[in-house]
């Protein structure tokens, strides 16, 4: 990294409503900047210790030690199958790594445990269950959670269910896409019971002097084979009547989470291939980037921008930065172009160049 760039962009200072403000003590604590700060100085972690444990201790027996790195931003997890070797030969060698950059391990945060035991990790609760590990959203997190929507809904205590279910669809959805990695359907069940009882209490609160009957038509439906639910119907922009709802906590999919290569690096050009398959595979699910490539498709009508082949579900294909994104590219569409899995392959790897198909205009009325 351009270290006279970084320095520069830490003294710029900040203008917030109008004030310019000096940033004389750096970079605020979870500032969006900060998760980038601590990938750079912490760059090396993994590889080095990697090297100074099998220089110490021999390739063999690192292997036989199981030290491996886990780490996102400046939080990290360090194994090892006996807790001499972390407390005498991995916490050391860290310390003396941090030190050279002048940071310390929070003793607060730093323990050895055994995995029988657990720890919490990202939100994450790790633990082996008579040997089988289980990864589950972690009490703590669970809890600064539902703390975070009841103060919500005790906020809201004025103001119309649609408001209130506007507001709490984002903070629910976005919680439970978080944990749909992991052995979360228990939380989610048990979240969505304590965020009910949380509705109901508002609901009757309101309106005192109407009986437990009355409060649940006015506020909860039946839908199929779901009772209970918190819904109103409203009207959009257009003034067309829609139903809204509250997200469904329970009904959220366990899609479990596919492993990133530890030696990928996001800014090193020749990974980029790599990190263009890892977001195509995440916008799967997503239906705005399904009908991004819609329209991809229909603009290059089915054809691979680069050998100008027809592009079906046998063949397959790619979503390809034009200019690539290490490089400074976006992610419009302009930018994009959909091209063979095959022919992705001899773009990055045979220096193919690719550009955005143009048809003539004429052509494009004769077809129509």
């Amino acid at each position: 990294m351009d270290k006279a760039i970084l320095r520069k962009w830490l003294k710029a200072g900040v203008v917030f409503q109008g004030q310019f403000q000096a940033t004389d003590a750096g970079t605020p604590q979870g500032g969006i900047i900060s998760p980038t700060l601590a990938n750079v100085a912490l760059n090396g972690l993994e590889q080095q210790l990697t090297t100074a444990l099998k220089a110490k201790l021999g390739a063999h027996n690192l292997r036989r030690h199981k030290v491996n790195v886990v780490r996102y931003a400046d939080d990290f997890v360090i194994t090892g199958n006996t807790p001499e070797v972390l407390e005498y030969e991995v916490k050391p060698w860290v310390e003396q790594f941090l030190a050279v950059r002048g940071l310390t391990l929070s003793t607060e945060k730093t323990r050895i445990v055994n995995i029988a035991e657990g720890f919490d990790f990202l939100g994450w609760n790790f633990r082996k269950y008579s040997g089988k590990l289980l990864i589950k959203p972690s009490k703590k997190n669970a809890q600064a959670f539902y703390r975070k929507v009841k103060g919500v809904i005790s906020a809201m205590k004025g103001r119309k269910q649609e408001d209130l279910i506007r507001l709490l669809n984002p903070m629910l959805r976005g919680w439970a896409q978080y944990h749909s990695p992991v052995v979360a359907k228990a939380m989610f069940t048990r979240m969505e019971r304590m965020v009910f009882q949380a509705l109901w209490r508002w609901a009757k609160r309101r309106h005192r002097g109407k009986n437990a009957d009355w409060v649940r038509k006015r506020y909860f439906v039946t839908i199929g084979n779901r009772n209970w639910v918190f819904g109103t119907t409203t009207v959009d922009k257009k003034g067309n009547p829609f139903w809204l709802e509250l997200y469904p906590l329970a009904g959220t999919p366990i899609r479990r989470h596919a492993k990133v290569k530890g030696e990928f690096n996001p800014f090193d050009p020749i990974w980029e291939m790599y990190g263009e398959k890892l977001r195509q595979e995440r916008m799967l699910q997503s239906m705005s980037h399904r009908k991004q490539w819609i329209r991809l498709y229909m603009s290059q009508r089915g054809l691979c921008a680069l050998c100008q082949c027809k592009m079906t579900k046998e063949t397959g294909w790619d979503d390809h930065h034009i200019v690539p994104r290490v490089l400074g590219g976006s992610d419009a569409l302009g930018n994009r172009v959909l091209v063979h899995p095959g022919c992705h392959v001899q773009v990055h790897h045979h220096g193919r160049t690719v550009v955005k198909p143009v048809f003539d205009l004429f052509d494009h009325f004769v077809e129509a």
